[in-house]
């Protein structure tokens, strides 16, 4: 069979009916021909098969025979489900006639439908299972990052465990979006996702974006730092910068858009002359109004012409700005370009350590944070995995 178009494969799959058994494994097929990806093996134990044999282990010592419906070894465990597609509600002429026998009475199917509460436990349920059979791997088979719960010619569920340790699987890439709806596969960078789960999941590790990022804000804060502390003291430089960067991270996860809907903090930025005239009047108004989460009586921004909330903890209570040249202002507009959202909040310790230290005991700027990974070293086997077996359990 020729290979299908993306609309082809929306359109062919999204009207199946027969059962999850009977048509799981072609939709897959079919997917990983979308994808371009090479098709499963048969072998029953492959790297990379279809019905992967695992035996769960009991609590009575025994072990019940299980198999995967897709596995690809350090890739993912897949389970596939085939659930009921919501059907229209029957008129009040067709209630009618249902009620005096003129048609016969429809029968009620046993699987859930789709969308609804019955569905959304039937997925989690699967999620369930899908996570026990990465635990039930044998010993030589690396837990995978992945573990998707399909249901078929409907949405693809995507969770991730970057820490490969089989118990910490999260929605990916956030809780928004894991769910991927037939109709999605439209748009070429959720295919995109798809393929890299299949061929190099590694690659999906936002720890590693997040480095990226975090290094290069440390080098332009760096450069800030230096410039700045040829003038003022190191705390009131790390203070002055960790209210830049704040603004910087807030504006990136939507809490300072202006009127049009942008990235505030930037736009802002952009509108000064090259020089950096009238840097301080702007960022001080910003600053306070921050603090107030208004102005002048009025909950809409001066400044940024709508809506503004209040950030409170005092980060905002002291709205010192120290004036900048074109250089420095060059820097925090490129600093401003970076994406926000991947940069490790570590960075903000790091100022605030240079900030409280002596200046002979203060490390480089960027040279010291405490990485993702020894956070969720201790974090997930003592905080994560004991909440997530109560729940399991639940």
């Amino acid at each position: 069979m020729p290979k299908r178009s993306v609309d082809e494969f929306i359109a062919h799959w999204s009207g199946a009916t027969a059962s999850e058994q009977s048509i799981s494994q072609q939709f897959l097929c079919d997917l990983c021909d979308l994808l371009d990806v090479p098709q499963p093996g048969n072998q029953r134990n492959g790297s990379y098969t279809f019905e992967f044999h695992v035996s769960e282990p009991q609590h009575d010592g025994s072990t019940d025979a299980g198999r995967i419906d897709l596995y690809k070894r350090a890739c993912f465990v897949l389970e596939s489900k085939k659930f009921q597609a919501a059907t229209p509600q029957p008129s009040q002429l067709e209630l009618a006639a249902e009620k005096i026998g003129a048609t016969p009475k429809g029968r009620k199917s046993a699987a859930p439908v789709r969308d609804t509460e019955r569905w959304d436990d039937a997925m989690l349920k699967a999620l369930v299972q899908a996570e026990r059979y990465t635990r039930a791997l044998p010993a030589d088979e690396p837990y995978p990052p992945f573990v998707l719960v399909v249901d078929v010619g409907h949405v693809i569920e995507i969770r991730a465990d970057f820490s490969l340790t089989g118990r910490a699987y999260q929605p990916f890439p956030d809780p928004l979006t894991y769910r991927i709806r037939l109709e999605q596969l439209l748009d070429e960078k959720i295919r995109k996702r798809l393929k890299l789960i299949w061929t190099n999941p590694p690659e999906l590790d936002p720890s590693k974006r997040n480095a990226e990022v975090t290094r290069e804000v440390a080098k332009h804060l760096a450069e800030l730092a230096k410039s700045f502390e040829k003038k003022h003291s190191p705390k009131v430089v790390a203070e002055f910068l960790t209210r830049c960067l704040f603004c910087m991270f807030a504006e990136d996860v939507g809490l300072l858009p202006n009127a049009d809907g942008k990235k505030g903090f930037t736009e802002l930025l952009n509108t000064l002359p090259a020089n950096g005239d009238g840097f301080e009047t702007m960022l001080r108004t910003l600053f306070a109004e921050m603090n107030e989460g208004r102005s002048q009586g009025n909950d809409v921004s001066v400044i940024l012409r709508r809506k503004l909330l209040k950030f409170n903890g005092g980060l905002f209570a002291d709205n010192t700005v120290l004036p900048v040249n074109g250089t420095q202002l060059g820097i925090l507009r490129a600093a401003a370009k970076l994406e926000w959202q991947h940069v490790e909040p570590a960075i903000f310790g790091t100022l605030l350590e240079r900030a409280l230290g002596g200046e002979g005991e203060r490390h480089k700027l960027g040279a010291h944070f405490t990485p993702r990974a020894y956070v969720e070293r201790l974090v997930v086997p003592t905080v994560v995995e004991p909440l997530r077996a109560e729940w399991e359990n639940v």
